[in-house]
């Protein structure tokens, strides 16, 4: 049963994830392409941990771990870049 609840969540993250790349694409401004940027590491942080626990390996979590220090610098420096036009002062 578990088994086939992370499969389903897998599945719905997967489209998450697809609908996030639709967003980091065709969105309108660059502050909505941050955003889906964002949301898109947090999916695959998501979709790393589902895989670790259906795989039973502790090096998806590592993985996720990495992608979320790599993500949250990555939207703080996008970020302050919009705001200032310039990351490092």
């Amino acid at each position: 049963m578990l088994e086939l609840s992370l499969q389903i969540a897998l599945l719905i993250v997967a489209l998450a994830s697809l609908l996030s790349f639709y967003r980091l694409f065709v969105g309108p401004d660059l502050p909505d392409r941050i955003l889906a940027l964002d949301t898109l590491y947090v999916n695959t942080i998501v979709l790393l941990v589902i895989g670790g626990i259906l795989l039973q390996s502790a090096l998806f979590f590592e993985a996720a771990l990495l992608i979320a220090v790599m993500g949250f610098v990555g939207t703080v420096a996008l970020s302050k870049y919009l705001l200032r036009g310039d990351i490092m002062e």
